[in-house]
């Protein structure tokens, strides 16, 4: 399992300009010492092809991977949007967009999949897969609605991008294991505990674990804190193996 920065977690600090996403991706390689990011696409200040291109080059001179893009409008946008954010993704080299689905009160479930099924035909063609976020109150809030969904989709460019904490009392996000591409935490609701769930509960996952706050008021310092939390019980878990 590797560990990723959101730069979603830190959409405040960006949002009043104390932040560009360039010296996000430089302070995840840093401060943070992460493996990867998450790049938000509200956080792009240009979208032309020498900024992407910026982007990219700084990330593999740090070190790090583009593990994805997250846009939690993906899977309600028409198609020209669907496939502005997949090819922001190709020339980031990220093979990964993340989104969440509608809330049940904003939309019939007819429509959604009718953008489902339109975004996975476009990931096909961009080659780009699709990580499913599950959000409460959404079309995807249940490790049930989640599977319901992947079913209705039958695409092989669906997978699920889940946070375990997220999820009902009556879900076992374990169930999404095998199909997982991507997982999520909140570092203002981790434990000792939670984070042991999540690695015995994926155990065998080798992407990347990422490290977000819903409300994008994180700072730096947190963002630290949790990264060192996910290293020692990794280490941790390495440890008892051997």
């Amino acid at each position: 399992m590797k560990l990723a920065c959101a730069s979603g977690a830190l959409h405040r600090t960006i949002e009043r300009g104390d932040m560009t996403q360039l010296e996000f991706v430089d302070a995840c390689a840093h401060q943070l010492a992460c493996d990867g990011v998450v790049l938000d696409v509200r956080h792009f200040p240009r979208s032309d092809d020498d900024y992407l291109a910026q982007v990219k080059k700084m990330a593999a001179d740090r070190g790090l991977t583009v593990a994805a893009l997250a846009d939690d409008t993906f899977f309600g946008a028409i198609e020209s949007a669907m496939e502005r954010t997949l090819s922001q993704a190709v020339a980031l080299g990220a093979p990964l967009v993340a989104g969440t689905l509608a809330r049940e009160i904003d939309a019939p479930w007819s429509e959604q999949v009718a953008r489902i099924n339109a975004a996975t035909g476009l990931a096909k063609k961009y080659n780009v897969t699709l990580a499913l976020r599950n959000a409460p109150h959404t079309f995807a809030a249940t490790t049930h609605d989640c599977k319901r969904v992947s079913k209705e989709a039958d695409s092989a460019w669906l997978r699920f991008g889940p946070e375990p904490r997220a999820f009902d009392a009556a879900s076992d996000p374990s169930d999404l294991a095998a199909n997982s591409v991507l997982l999520w935490s909140n570092v203002g609701d981790e434990t000792e505990r939670s984070i042991g769930d999540v690695i015995r509960g994926f155990a065998g996952f080798r992407g990347h674990l990422v490290l977000d706050e819903p409300s994008g008021d994180a700072n730096a310092s947190e963002m630290r804190s949790a990264i060192r939390s996910w290293r020692s019980a990794l280490a941790a878990l390495e440890l008892n193996r051997t």
